[in-house]
């Protein structure tokens, strides 16, 4: 990939960073430590949407986070509602653990401003709202 190059997400959205040729197959790799566990993903993931606080993060736009030893980004956020967040930054589609409340992937969600994922349990949890008015 040439430095300014913009990448295609595959939910349709664009991230652009600057990545020398040199550097490209280290620099697209991301270590996150969210509140003490670690994630791996590409910058490519975390940038379908483009302004969120994820995306931003690895750019380094106005955003300072310290760093663990290993030079993961540290996240004080809980972890568990991570995986969810980070799986629909991949696939584009919301999979939760039968146990997982979706109030908790909201708030998250809301955290790092994932506006389609904000969106699709927004609308999830109004349609359980009205099953259980019309029961």
């Amino acid at each position: 990939m040439e430095s300014g190059e913009e990448m295609q997400g595959a939910v349709g959205l664009r991230c652009s960073w600057d990545i020398t040729p040199a550097a490209s197959t280290q620099a697209k790799w991301v270590r996150l430590n969210v509140g003490g566990t670690v994630f791996l993903t590409t910058r490519q993931t975390l940038c379908r949407e483009q302004k969120s606080f994820l995306c931003r993060l690895c750019q380094g736009e106005e955003l300072q986070s310290d760093r663990d030893e290993t030079g993961a980004y540290l996240i004080d956020r809980d972890p568990t509602y991570f995986g969810p967040i980070l799986n629909f930054l991949r696939h584009g589609k919301l999979v939760l653990d039968k146990d997982m409340a979706e109030e908790g992937v909201l708030e998250e969600a809301e955290f790092y401003n994932i506006g389609p994922l904000i969106r699709i349990i927004r609308d999830r949890l109004e349609e359980k709202d009205y099953t259980v008015a019309q029961v």
